[in-house]
């Protein structure tokens, strides 16, 4: 929050950007604490004894992809902003007919995000009166009220489609997991924890082609709610 504040000080951000920041951060909490109640309901209590099926943000924050990509994201101008809370903890062997079920708690996290694009855009064409007002939110002018439900409508497309990535540690990945055959899994899971830096090297090496799918995913949400 410190860079931010300096940033903010040397006139180095903007409005619409402070907007992509302040939507980033509950839409990940959000989805992170999907993912525990899921588990939760499907037997398996980690998340709740780890102290992480809360709202308190405190709870959730990863330094690095909380505050720290997100805002080299939104310094590079890039046209989207994605981030990501600290993971919340599941133990898969204890959910319900596990191979399931851990698909279920995995995809319920771009789920809520998806239902929050949803509700956003109704609540932006509902309560953003004319076609020309709601143009001019989505071109970043007139009242930030306006522009914040657009940017939050936004920034949850963009984490649930890059979260449905089949990359590992994505959640995404939990179709992969569940078309595998039984033998692999076990080496599949013990790989996956030195997979967790593979969509933060997409994110530094396709950043073109990331921008033109930020793009294209930006001008569709426009619009269907406009």
């Amino acid at each position: 929050m410190a860079l931010l504040a300096v940033l903010i000080r040397g006139h180095k951000i903007t409005t619409v950007q402070i907007l992509f920041f302040c939507a980033v951060i509950p839409s990940v909490i959000l989805h992170e604490v999907s993912h525990g109640v899921a588990a939760l309901a499907f037997g398996d209590d980690t998340a709740k004894r780890a102290g992480r099926v809360t709202l308190n943000p405190l709870r959730h924050i990863d330094p690095f992809g909380t505050i720290i990509l997100p805002v080299l994201l939104i310094l590079s101008r890039s046209p989207g902003v994605i981030g990501y809370a600290k993971p919340v903890p599941v133990n898969v062997s204890r959910l319900r007919n596990s191979r399931n079920t851990g698909v279920v708690v995995s995809l319920v996290g771009p789920a809520v995000n998806i239902v929050l694009a949803v509700a956003l855009g109704f609540a932006f064409k509902d309560l953003v009166s004319g076609e020309v007002a709601r143009i001019n939110a989505v071109n970043h002018f007139g009242p930030v009220w306006a522009q914040f439900l657009f940017v939050a409508g936004y920034v949850n497309v963009l984490l649930a489609v890059f979260n449905l990535i089949p990359l590992p540690p994505l959640d995404g990945s939990a179709v992969l997991e569940r078309v595998l055959p039984r033998s692999m899994i076990p080496g599949y899971y013990r790989i996956r924890p030195f997979t967790m830096f593979i969509p933060l090297i997409v994110v530094i090496l396709f950043q073109r082609e990331l921008q033109s799918f930020f793009n294209w995913f930006y001008v569709h949400y426009a619009e269907a709610v406009v």
